[in-house]
């Protein structure tokens, strides 16, 4: 599905999972991949709203301002008063990649179904969601509906896989992708996605992504490869975009603004060469600067 320029110029999306704080050796940052992909869509001109949940606390309450001050809409934001709102222990190694402790009991694991939700579903064109938001049995719940009611409605389905052990396993894997029209994960993942999927590797990475293209009956699979650029898999196509030469600062974000400029472009119906070279711009820009969401 796309959303042309003339007639319908703003996309509108649901992007739905954790918000949380990422907690590095100087200091918080806000953040999770849902979070900080609707910060980026919204910057790229989209309508978001986001699913998520907060804590009823300090930290809640400026991720909510922060979240308005990209005017995203945040009426879908659950308030629960006995768990606090996500965060996540931060390090980087010497090349800026990041490794993560993700706290327990979280806000974010118990996102609940809402009529509100169920109405909002009926007035976006996307839905976005990755895998660490289906840690928690109610959060799970509540995004795979919201996910088989856009599939019923032929809307598009982005899942960006984002795997933190030991929050995923095979089952999560095949049954996310599954729900899913547009895949994007990272050679990084690569592995333990067609491990879970039981695919053998190709002769190239093409030839891999496309079985997995075709025994899921995705429109799009795209996979990001850090310096090395991207590649995208179509049934009719394959899009080979080299790397953008940057000076990295940190990687943390790159991944969801690469994810957030490509769900743009393909509802602003724009030739995927183009939204490949994009996201790759963008991404690169993002690893320049510290930030999920710096000024770019």
């Amino acid at each position: 599905m796309t959303v042309k320029e003339e007639g319908f110029p703003k996309p509108s999306i649901l992007s739905c999972g954790e918000m949380l704080w990422d907690l590095f050796p100087e200091g918080a940052r806000f953040g999770g991949a849902p979070a900080n992909f609707a910060c980026h869509t919204s910057r790229l001109g989209a309508e978001v709203s986001l699913l998520s949940a907060v804590g009823a606390d300090a930290r809640g309450d400026e991720a909510l301002a922060i979240l308005r001050s990209f005017s995203i809409n945040t009426s879908l934001i659950q308030r629960i008063d006995d768990a606090p709102t996500g965060s996540v222990g931060v390090s980087l190694d010497a090349e800026g990649k990041p490794t993560f402790a993700i706290h327990d009991g979280s806000a974010w694991d118990r996102i609940a179904w809402t009529e509100a939700l169920a109405e909002r579903i009926t007035q976006v064109d996307a839905v976005y969601f990755g895998t660490l938001a289906q840690r928690g049995e109610e959060s799970r719940a509540t995004i795979r509906k919201a996910l088989a009611a856009a599939r019923g409605r032929g809307i598009l389905r982005v899942l960006d896989v984002n795997l933190r052990r030991p929050f995923f396993d095979k089952t999560l894997l095949r049954e996310s992708i599954a729900l899913a029209s547009v895949l994007k994960l990272s050679d990084d993942e690569m592995g333990e996605v067609f491990t879970a999927c039981d695919i053998v590797p190709g002769e190239t990475p093409e030839a891999t992504l496309r079985v997995l293209l075709t025994r899921f009956g995705l429109d799009l699979v795209v996979m990001t490869r850090g310096a090395e650029g991207a590649i995208l898999v179509s049934a009719t196509e394959v899009v080979d975009q080299p790397g953008i030469p940057t000076i990295v600062r940190d990687t943390v974000g790159a991944g969801d603004s690469f994810t957030a400029t490509f769900a743009v472009g393909l509802l602003r119906g724009e030739e995927h060469a183009t939204i490949l070279k994009k996201a790759c711009e963008i991404a690169s820009a993002v690893c320049s600067q510290h930030g999920a969401v710096p000024v770019i």
